[in-house]
């Protein structure tokens, strides 16, 4: 088994492709997760002739693979509830019209599945949004029946979505996250039950959003091991501190004053031991993707030292027993 480690480029969106392929290889990746909005644009992909190809040669030129874009802003327009903070993810020309962005966000995903499928990836990772999220905590009261329109929701905005995936041969990979239709272990358990386990739709795992909720992270990976098609590395750290719960009390990423923090692989609480041991027992082979996310450590540190962190627990699973050399015929 080979899995090969890449870095997401989202947290380096203001750095042009050109520039920071030659800086990820030097860092010693093996590839880069592109994320839509900052480093593969869909529609110059499906529109402008060679942009596919010189996309393709920035990576080769630098011995880069990608194996994964990503479409996490897109995706959230999809079915989240509009405000304000909608509009810095969507076309400028739709700021401030809910029914416009997602009609363009639905088509966009479309053609982001079109685009993948030219540019030779077969994984797209993303948000779904959620027209229920505010309503997690049940005051004012929430009805079985709210929840149960918000899930329907979802699925008829993104079937129509995956449709388009299943015809490009294209997987679509939810970011397990707070603000998602799915958000912990129950959540992930209905909305892949909704859809019926179609193969369309799977999983992005990333550690970092389950453990500060409780959801044992080594579990998830365990349980829902079929369903995973990509894998973000990423930590988190949970402090001591008896003044701040888990919600986070509206401080910053990054403030010491938070019950927890993202922080740079390794430095955090996941067990990624038992994590690449699940994902072993699960023959995973796609990509261990780092997203650094850590506001405490500068991000070609965090880069860095995480990529070494990385290879050294990127281990294959046995052959054999380890007492194997002890059986009689």
């Amino acid at each position: 088994m080979s899995r090969i480690i890449t870095l997401a480029s989202g947290q380096y969106g203001d750095i042009p492709l050109e520039e920071l392929a030659p800086i990820v290889k030097k860092m010693g990746y093996d590839g880069i997760e592109l994320a839509t909005h900052a480093h593969f644009d869909v529609q110059r992909a499906l529109h402008e002739d060679g942009y596919v190809e010189y996309i393709h040669k920035i990576l080769s030129d630098n011995n880069l693979l990608c194996q994964a874009i990503s479409a996490h802003l897109t995706g959230q327009c999809v079915c989240d509830v509009w405000d304000e903070r909608l509009d810095n993810f969507a076309p400028s020309k739709l700021k401030g019209k809910p029914k416009e962005i997602k009609e363009w966000a639905i088509e966009e995903m479309k053609d982001t599945a079109r685009s993948a499928k030219k540019f030779g990836v077969s994984i797209v990772n993303g948000f779904t949004g959620s027209p229920i999220w505010s309503r997690w905590y049940s005051y004012p009261q929430t009805s079985k029946e709210m929840i149960e329109k918000g899930f329907n929701e979802v699925y008829d905005a993104w079937t129509p979505i995956l449709d388009i995936f299943d015809e490009e041969n294209v997987r679509f990979a939810l970011e397990i996250h707070p603000t998602e239709i799915a958000f912990d272990w129950y959540t992930t358990k209905r909305v892949l039950d909704l859809f019926n386990n179609r193969k369309a739709f799977g999983i992005n795992f990333d550690p970092s959003h389950l453990l500060w909720q409780g959801v044992d992270e080594v579990t998830f990976v365990r349980d829902f091991a079929s369903k995973i098609y990509h894998v973000h590395m990423k930590d988190v750290k949970m402090f001591k501190n008896e003044r701040a719960g888990i919600l986070g009390s509206f401080l910053d990423f990054g403030d010491t004053n938070r019950a927890w923090n993202f922080v740079s692989v390794g430095h955090g609480d996941v067990d990624f031991d038992g994590i690449i041991r699940e994902l072993n027992v699960a023959n995973y082979d796609g990509p261990l993707s780092i997203e650094w996310e850590d506001s405490g450590m500068d991000r070609f540190f965090g880069a860095k030292e995480s990529l070494e962190y990385v290879r050294k627990i990127n281990y294959p699973k046995s052959e054999i027993a380890f007492d194997s050399a002890l059986a009689k015929e």
